[in-house]
């Protein structure tokens, strides 16, 4: 269906969310509508973060809010929506988009598998009323199960639609870009000429499925590296947990400024626990770009100052590759906790390839190679 007649439907003038490629129609169509506008569209650092937005507006308001997310932002939503939303506790209504990733029976990620599984029992075990909305779903159909929402909405409850693969459409696009020039495929490749054969953990998304690709491109070794195929913003924890273990290591973070922000709290518990073998490099294009490209607040951040407040001994930004190696050698020298910043465009290879192991392998090879080095 149109996303235009969704969003008619529904009937709701604030959204707030985190992208997702299978709501890339949606996500479009609010950036072209309404671009990112504080009384209507905010894009949140975590889809927690937007759950407990959406409950301050509809307090300042009274209004029901809309939250968009892709099904493996449903984790972070659980606390707020039990504790908060819940018509036991406050009875904040609240409809709910949900990208349906991994749905059972149409191929996806790895990461996707067990999420699209239980898509649906999850919001129904928190009390969720769900309609999933596929290719063939009618607007009389969704009209239909939204007047049944409406009533629920009423009472202080919380509702979602869950939009399978190609259910909506929009014919508008929107273009991203910055004013930066370096390819994050070639930043990566420059931290893996630095690093060597050193441990690196790898944000989800394109990050990692370039420096696989790299890592082909020099028939290097895989088992150096950890890619963190989900769990968007835990990479930097992962790569905390092995630096501590292996003290006698170099271990490289590949950050991206989404993931950076969607748990920024990590880095408050990495610089208080300082691990001198840690070099945190955060990839800041301002955008969600493995999703569609949709802006992050990174660009408003200054990542160097919220960095060293987090006790980070040394922290720097640069935005060309002749500051970017000269940063990269002095970090792998220093053996002190390092965070580098790279400015970086928005942009990738059209035919960038995904990982060819499977992620049991990928953590095979990372903990042998780990068994390897101190």
């Amino acid at each position: 269906m149109k996303v235009e007649e969704l969003v008619k439907i529904i009937g709701a003038d604030f959204y707030t969310g985190v992208p997702d490629s299978q709501l890339k129609a949606l996500c479009n169509y609010l950036m072209n509508t309404y671009g990112i506008d504080k009384k209507h569209h905010i894009i949140a650092a975590n889809e927690g973060n937007c759950t407990a937005l959406a409950a301050g507006y509809h307090l300042a308001t009274g209004r029901v809010p809309v939250v968009y997310m892709q099904n493996s932002g449903e984790g972070n939503i659980i606390n707020p929506v039990a504790s908060l939303l819940n018509d036991k506790v406050y009875a904040i209504p609240v409809v709910f988009i949900v990208g349906w990733r991994g749905e059972p029976g149409i191929h996806d990620e790895p990461q996707h598998i067990y999420q699209g599984e239980v898509t649906v029992k999850l919001l129904e075990d928190m009390d969720i009323k769900t309609f999933v909305i596929g290719k063939d779903t009618s607007c009389e159909d969704v009209k239909e199960a939204m007047a049944g929402f409406d009533t629920l909405l009423k009472e202080g409850k919380q509702v979602a639609f869950v939009v399978r693969k190609g259910a909506l459409e929009y014919p508008g696009k929107v273009e991203y870009s910055n004013p930066y020039s370096m390819k994050r495929e070639e930043i990566i490749r420059h931290i893996v000429e630095v690093s060597g054969s050193d441990p690196i953990v790898s944000t989800t998304g394109k990050a990692s499925r370039e420096l696989f690709e790299i890592r082909e491109a020099l028939d290097q070794p895989h088992r150096y590296d950890f890619l963190t195929v989900g769990s968007m913003g835990h990479s930097s924890s992962i790569a905390l947990g092995v630096a501590i273990n292996k003290p006698g290591s170099r271990i490289w973070c590949i950050d991206g400024d989404g993931a950076m922000l969607m748990h920024m709290g990590a880095m408050a518990v990495i610089g208080a626990n300082g691990p001198k073998n840690l070099i945190h490099i955060v990839i800041n294009n301002g955008a969600h770009e493995t999703v569609g490209g949709m802006p992050t607040v990174a660009g408003n951040v200054d990542v160097v100052s919220v960095a060293l407040a987090c006790g980070y001994k040394n922290a720097v930004s640069v935005d060309d590759f002749d500051s970017l190696d000269k940063e990269l050698m002095e970090a792998r020298d220093r053996g002190e906790l390092s965070l580098i910043e790279v400015k970086c465009s928005i942009g990738a290879r059209d035919d960038l390839g995904r990982p060819t192991t499977t992620a049991l392998e990928n953590k095979q090879g990372f903990m042998d190679h780990l068994k390897t080095v101190l």
